[in-house]
């Protein structure tokens, strides 16, 4: 499992890997400041972060930017998760950007993503919860869902940054994202931090450790809600 070291060592926090749950006033003091800070929907409507996973399990994806080509393959395949299989776990699928919230709607429009998405536009949770700036080497990671190589993902961002109407980033491009899976109520059963920007938790695997059924990402065909 990540996140196991030596005998006897501590388990890096940026590696917690399992369901292990534990209650949130044993967590460290950085995720109770953060249940409490806002983040807002592509309506402009702000709640506290700590209410999307209040209630049910939630499965909560902080992406880079907007902009950034792995975020958005990444992305393309957590829309092909149905709706029926989270109703049917009663969990909740959240992604978190960083950018504006008017940049919600045209990325859920790029991606195909059905689900709920919200953005930490001063970055406060991101940098909270300890999620890194700058890139750790990425030559040793290789994401199952992005497609496209450094160079071609690279510019395909630069073009839809120098397309958009607003010529930005959409986001700190240094700001590294993470996963986490929360509640209901307080506790946490899943943190990790991306080390760059091929670090992502399969989305299989983030299924399976939410008890929710896994998704055959090898049939390209869009998933229809009947």
């Amino acid at each position: 499992m990540a996140g196991q070291g030596a005998p006897g060592a501590p388990l890096p926090v940026t590696r917690q890997v399992g369901a292990r749950v534990r209650p949130l006033a044993d967590a460290p003091v950085e995720l109770r400041d953060a249940a409490r800070r806002l983040v807002v929907d592509a309506a402009g409507k702000a709640v506290p972060f700590g209410s999307l996973y209040r209630e049910r399990k939630a499965i909560v994806v902080f992406v880079r930017h907007f902009l950034c080509y792995a975020c958005k393959e990444y992305v393309e395949d957590l829309g092909k998760i149905p709706k029926t299989f989270l109703q049917d776990a009663n969990v909740r699928l959240v992604v978190i950007g960083q950018s504006s919230h008017h940049h919600i709607k045209p990325f859920c429009t790029l991606t195909g993503y059905p689900h709920e998405m919200y953005v930490d536009p001063e970055r406060e949770i991101y940098r909270m919860l300890g999620m890194k700036r700058g890139e750790a080497s990425a030559t040793s990671v290789q994401s199952p869902h992005v497609k496209s190589n450094l160079l071609s993902g690279s510019i395909k961002s630069m073009w839809r940054a120098m397309t958009s109407p607003a010529f930005d980033f959409q986001g700190d491009p240094a700001q590294q994202g993470g996963t986490l899976i929360l509640g209901p109520g307080n506790e946490i059963h899943h943190v990790h931090l991306d080390q760059n920007r091929l670090d992502h938790v399969p989305i299989n695997t983030l299924l399976q450790l939410a008890g929710v059924q896994a998704v055959n990402f090898t049939n390209r065909s869009p998933i229809i809600d009947v």
